[in-house]
């Protein structure tokens, strides 16, 4: 049994309403009358809450990488970024392509407790694209999706079994569209800041054309696309295409890239080295332009450590790859909520409500009787980034100094504090009131 906590003066994400939230043993309850002695309440003065976010999109690194990240320190950057339920994905050491690995990450996310952990499994055997991993024996060991993130799966003969074999299940397959023979050797976008800095580029269209390819796929098998981390104008037209013909074809976008360009890589940064590419400003206009006009259907981070030895490597040879999980929130509001784009209840729910919808999770509302899994966040309050006070391992953020809006204040998991800012504090119902 958990004591009552009352969140005071919070205001509802999606109607804007002045209200008290309570909640007591994991879940929403009516507002007691008369709150007992033992209650703790925090006065929120106005802040946001909301159901608890959830990214269907971050690498954790375990097993086998744990210089780079823990499941430990993974779901802990969680949490702290207001994220409830996050999904991993398997390129992992070893791949996570059979039910033990499977099974080993959810205990492992289990004991760590910050956050719940959805386990992605891979679509073929060690990720080599050469056979199919059991897919079926996956989803019954908790799988919540397949891909091979990290690499695209090449052979459209392949795909077009893994749709197939999935389909039963009603499991997505997650596609990382790149097609190798266009991407090559290639390090960032193709471009002039490229040619400028003399790296090869990696034109767009080795992400579009795929995506098309898998799109097609879709519409021949019946199975279920999941588009990843699309970056490109032709990419969003391919997704806002297979909406029309009605496919079971469903797209992500993360935040770097409707807030940079692949001029932020400057004088060879590594810390803006990433796959998908950062774009041309007319793919990051292109981006937002999907978010508003609804072709995208979920935020998504791609959360993805590297150690800082890895980084400070030649821009060449530095492994892709940016962390995100911290800074999610904050970049939604200072850029899509803060300039218009988007209202704040929509920016949310692509944070909450529609990730949960496509991987079929179960709802979780502010409404009495749900599970209480909740962030607390202040929209207007700016704070500075220092990659030093992540809860992650990784350092490797190309927003290090800018001053964003947008600051979790607490972060709650079936009624469980799993993250508070260091000026919160919880108070005890006066003497007289609990005494009524």
């Amino acid at each position: 049994m958990s004591a009552l906590t009352l969140f005071r003066n919070v205001t509802h994400w999606r109607t804007g309403e002045r209200f008290t939230l309570a909640v007591e043993d994991g879940v929403v309850v009516p507002v007691p009358r008369y709150p007992s002695e033992h209650a703790r309440m925090f006065d929120a003065r106005g802040a946001v809450v909301a159901p608890g976010l959830v990214d269907l999109h971050v690498h954790l690194r375990e097993p086998g990488q744990s210089a780079k990240e823990t499941i430990e320190t993974g779901t802990r950057a969680a949490a702290a970024g207001g994220f409830t339920s996050i999904a991993c994905m398997p390129n992992t050491d070893p791949v996570v392509d059979t039910p033990a690995w499977v099974e080993w990450v959810r205990r492992r996310a289990e004991a760590a407790g910050h956050c719940e952990v959805l386990p992605i499994a891979a679509v073929t055997v060690g990720q080599k694209g050469e056979q199919l991993a059991p897919l079926e024996a996956l989803a019954a060991a908790g799988a919540v999706a397949f891909s091979d993130d990290g690499r695209p799966v090449t052979s459209a003969a392949m795909m077009r079994r893994a749709l197939e074999y999935a389909r039963p299940s009603g499991l997505p397959i997650i596609c990382h569209e790149e097609d190798p023979s266009l991407k090559g050797d290639g390090v960032m976008h193709e471009g002039f800041t490229a040619t400028r800095l003399g790296l090869r580029g990696i034109p767009g269209e080795a992400e579009s054309i795929m995506c098309r390819r898998d799109a097609d796929l879709a519409e021949l098998t019946g199975g279920r696309v999941h588009l990843a981390h699309l970056s490109y104008h032709s990419s969003f037209d391919a997704l806002r295409d297979a909406k029309r013909r009605g496919l079971r074809v469903t797209g992500e976008t993360c935040p770097h890239y409707w807030v940079l360009t692949d001029e932020a890589v400057g004088d060879y940064d590594t810390s803006a080295k990433m796959n998908p590419p950062l774009r041309s400003e007319a793919d990051r206009e292109a981006c937002i332009a999907a978010i508003v006009d609804g072709t995208v259907d979920c935020f998504t981070t791609d959360h993805a450590p590297h150690t800082a030895d890895e980084k400070s490597r030649p821009f060449s040879e530095a492994p892709f790859g940016i962390v995100g999980l911290e800074t999610a929130l904050a970049l939604t509001l200072s850029y899509l909520v803060e300039p218009g784009h988007l209202t704040l209840a929509r920016a949310v729910e692509l944070w909450t409500d529609a990730p949960r919808r496509i991987f079929g999770l179960p709802e979780v509302t502010l409404e009495p009787g749900s599970q209480a899994d909740l962030v607390l966040f202040d929209p207007r309050d700016d704070w500075s980034v220092d990659p030093s006070a992540f809860h992650t391992q990784g350092r490797n953020t190309p927003f290090a100094g800018w001053r964003l809006k947008g600051r979790v204040l607490v972060t709650m998991l079936e009624g469980r504090v799993t993250h508070s800012a260091e000026d919160v504090a919880f108070e005890r119902p006066a003497a007289e009131e609990a005494a009524r």
